[in-house]
């Protein structure tokens, strides 16, 4: 290793012992000082020996390998996952020196001239740093131009991709080992900010790198508050947040490309500079977003985990997870891009367990093994939202480092350290756990040792037999929740561990082995998990207005009577006008402007068009004469035509298709197309189904139902149903309801 590393660096092998890297460090990067384990990482890759870094985001990993390689003859090759990473770190390093030449990237979005200008660079010395995409190193043209040119090290950055138990596993990775041999034998130097001891192994073995040496620091982000919040009228609550910290950087993260344009566009009609960021924007438009955000011509960027990895902003001071990760691992990296000049950093996430059930779906028909650990590492996450223990504590436990809840550096910053719930003594129920785990013979996941707990079977406890052992249904005294918290807790605490290699089965430690064997038992103090059960009830209930009690009764009574008389003039019900839960939630939000009422549950921009002016002249006094301060975190704008059905519904309508087949195309039942297109007239808009309600009731039928919604004092379904007596199905009731709000209301 070392002689043929003396043959590709000599230079800078010769004058190893010369070097001031102080003076280096001034020079390159204006720093007086290395930064935690940084000079180590450095004097270690100088020395010609293969390095493994673990260091948090925000640790100052870029560093280790950037210095090195100026200093040193040759290129620096760096194997990098993202092209966005690439371009962040090449123009970072461009900026320090007057030759654009001494950073390039080489991967597929550049074009024949430009690859040659690259390896022009390369071969006459101009290049210190190559920034390369794994599938870029592999072309055989390019192992054989590096063959023949100097370098100085290879860096595999984001190198947890290699591990198959990493969050962010790529095949491509796990080939660097053979490439680089086939290139030459120089050092290798590995850095992650997210690795558990299992990833860390499988890092070293596959780079063949067991004998490097490892530095690493501590995950603990003592200026980053985490908090978890229920996922409940979420845009609500990230309109609320982030105009709480105007001016400030942001990221938000969402699970799918279509999550992250509604809700960029959501915060943008609500005034916030924001842009999207998603692997589905092409390239140009990618570059010109993140530009934009380290610019700081933007605030806020909403993004999948395209976005991030490796981005040098050190002053973002929130990040706002929309869907819950895939894996703790995630979490931590993506958490970790929020203050990394060790300023502010909020670290908000919103949870509800029906996500994780969507991605575990998203699982099924992958191979055994995967879908195995991929529902382990989302058991972890679950872990993590629901627990109530200190969430730092929580994260530095999962990556294999301890952490003292009460004196440890950002012991208060998490929502469950600065509102603790109370603990209760639980020492003899966790004995008992621990005896089912050990009567188990250590073979069952959290959710088996429950099970056997309450006395509950499944096919592999019955396989196992276990509903046959004295200790089954011993834990029946308290509930399942119970048992679950006290699982999470006793594994921070270190009694059990659980190994995602395994798929999460629960073995007792030596820790575990003597607690159990304490006489008398142990004190253990338990704190009861959150409680995220009825989140999507809750969400429901708080999408109509009629459920809200807190709208202004007085204003209310005004519109009604305003409605009253508008619907006189325009001899028409009043409910055609505005139905009731839109004068409540006008009453609640006080619209004042067409653009606020457009946004009023079922209104939409044709209603405010055609009937809004007096009502918003009427709330506008009101508010004036008894002094209303409107809740302007309350008015939150909607997106227009939110509905992806909506244009093509009122197309296929107009193009006369029967109803059952638009239905079937969008894969709906009638009863829900029904309901689709009642939203679309309650918010203005017309639609013309006359030519399938012709095919089904004659013209004195469709008379008797119109007449009576023009008579009626409402629009129920219910009193239709009772007043027509059987002589009507609900759904020819309904297609005349919709033609009439049609023609009369819109």
């Amino acid at each position: 290793m070392m002689q043929m590393y003396l043959k590709n660096s000599k230079r800078a092998v010769m004058n190893v012992n010369e070097i001031d890297l102080h003076k280096e460090l001034k020079k390159y990067f204006g720093f007086d000082t290395f930064k935690g384990e940084q000079e180590g990482v450095v004097r270690s890759l100088i020395n010609g020996k293969d390095t493994f870094v673990l260091m948090p985001t925000g640790g100052g990993k870029s560093l280790t390998y950037q210095l090195p390689a100026l200093i040193f003859e040759g290129t620096a090759i760096i194997v990098s996952p993202l092209i966005a990473l690439m371009k962040n770190q090449v123009d970072a390093i461009r900026g320090i020196s007057t030759n654009k030449g001494i950073a390039h990237v080489l991967n597929s979005s550049l074009n024949k001239g430009e690859i040659e200008q690259v390896k022009s660079d390369i071969t006459n010395g101009v290049t210190k740093l190559l920034y390369v995409a794994p599938e870029s190193l592999t072309k055989e043209e390019n192992i054989e131009f590096f063959k023949k040119v100097k370098l100085s090290f290879f860096a595999i950055d984001e190198a947890h991709c290699i591990s198959e138990w990493g969050h962010d596993f790529r095949p491509e990775y796990r080939n660097l080992r053979n490439i680089i041999t086939k290139i030459g034998t120089v050092p290798i130097i590995a850095l992650t900010a997210t690795a558990t001891p299992k990833v860390q192994e499988d890092i070293q073995k596959t780079l063949g790198m067991n004998d490097a040496k490892v530095f690493k620091a501590s995950f603990n982000r003592p200026n980053l508050f985490y908090e978890v919040r229920p996922k409940i009228q979420v845009n609500k609550e990230i309109i609320r947040f982030v105009k709480g910290h105007l001016g400030k950087s942001g990221i938000v993260y969402c699970l799918s490309r279509k999550k992250v344009e509604e809700v960029a566009q959501m915060l943008q009609v609500n005034g916030i500079s924001a842009l999207p960021y998603h692997a589905g924007l092409d390239a140009k438009t990618r570059a010109k977003h993140q530009d934009a955000f380290l610019m700081e011509d933007v605030d806020v960027i909403v993004a999948t985990i395209a976005f991030g990895m490796g981005i040098d902003k050190p002053d973002v001071r929130f990040v706002i997870h929309h869907d819950m990760p895939k894996s703790l691992e995630s979490y931590y990296q993506e958490t970790g891009r929020a203050g990394r000049d060790d300023g502010e950093g909020i670290c908000v996430a919103f949870y509800a367990y029906k996500d994780i059930e969507k991605l575990e779906k998203f699982l099924v028909g992958k191979p055994i093994a995967e879908m195995e650990v991929g529902n382990a590492l989302l058991q972890e996450v679950v872990s993590y939202a629901e627990t109530s223990v200190s969430r730092r504590k929580f994260l530095l436990h999962y990556f294999g480092e301890e952490f003292d809840e009460v004196n440890g550096d950002g012991a208060e910053l998490d929502d469950n350290s600065k509102n603790p719930k109370p603990k209760v003594e639980a020492g003899k129920d966790v004995k008992i756990l621990l005896e089912v785990i050990k009567g188990t013979n250590q073979k069952f996941k959290s959710k088996e040792l429950v099970l056997v707990l309450e006395g509950e079977s499944n096919a592999l406890i019955k396989t196992h037999k276990t509903d046959q052992k004295p200790f089954f249904g011993k834990g029946k005294h308290k509930p399942d929740k119970f048992w679950m918290a006290a699982l999470r807790q006793v594994m921070v605490a270190g009694l059990i561990t659980k190994d995602i290699e395994s798929y999460g089965v629960v073995k007792l430690s030596d820790k575990g082995e003597k607690f159990l064997n304490s006489n008398p038992t142990s004190s253990f103090m338990i704190i009861e998990d959150h409680n995220y059960d009825n989140i999507a009830e809750e969400e429901k209930a708080l999408e109509t207005p009629t459920k809200s009690i807190g709208f202004d009764k007085k204003l209310y009574d005004i519109l009604k009577t305003l409605r009253k008389k508008v619907a006189h003039q325009n001899s028409i019900p009043p409910f055609a006008i505005f139905q009731d839960p839109s004068l409540e939630d006008m009453a609640l939000q006080y619209p004042i402007t067409l653009d606020e009422l457009k946004n009023i549950f079922g209104v939409g921009e044709g209603k405010a068009k055609k009937f809004g002016k007096k009502f918003i002249e009427a709330i506008n006094k009101y508010v004036i004469e008894n002094d209303i301060t409107r809740p302007d975190d309350l008015v939150i704008k909607s997106l227009v035509n939110k509905s992806t059905n909506k244009v093509y519904i009122i197309q296929k309508t107009d193009q006369k298709i029967p109803l059952v087949d638009i239905a079937k195309n969008k894969n709906l039942n009638v009863n829900e197309l029904l309901d689709q297109m009642e939203a679309i007239i309650n918010s203005g808009t017309k639609i013309n189904i006359n030519y399938e309600i012709d095919a089904m009731l004659d013209d004195d039928q469709q008379d008797e139902i119109y007449e009576y919604f023009m008579e009626a004092e409402t629009d129920s379904l219910d009193e239709s149903m009772e007043e027509f007596d059987g002589e009507y199905s609900e759904e020819e009731i309904r297609m005349v309801r919709i033609r009439f709000m049609s023609e009369v209301a819109n």
